[in-house]
């Protein structure tokens, strides 16, 4: 899988989450950028992404993501 592909994936999770057609993350996107973004929703938010994958993060991963650009290599290192 291409890290394009893996962007559109994930571009299908953030909209299906946060109930928004017309959000488009990039690597740079951090949870300020989104308004609905909180502790409860990223919960919601990983594992989402942890099922669309078929992957788990550690808790280090989790912690360390500063952004969806590191929430994307994470995801390639682990498909």
């Amino acid at each position: 899988m291409t890290r394009e592909e893996v962007f559109e994936k994930i571009n299908e999770v953030f909209r299906d989450v946060f109930e928004d057609d017309d959000i488009t993350v990039t690597d740079e996107t951090t949870a300020a950028d989104i308004e609905d973004w909180d502790s409860l929703e990223h919960i919601n938010l990983v594992n989402a992404i942890e099922q669309e994958f078929g992957i788990k993060f550690n808790m280090g991963q989790i912690v360390s993501m500063k952004n969806v650009g590191e929430m994307a290599d994470i995801i390639m290192s682990k498909i």
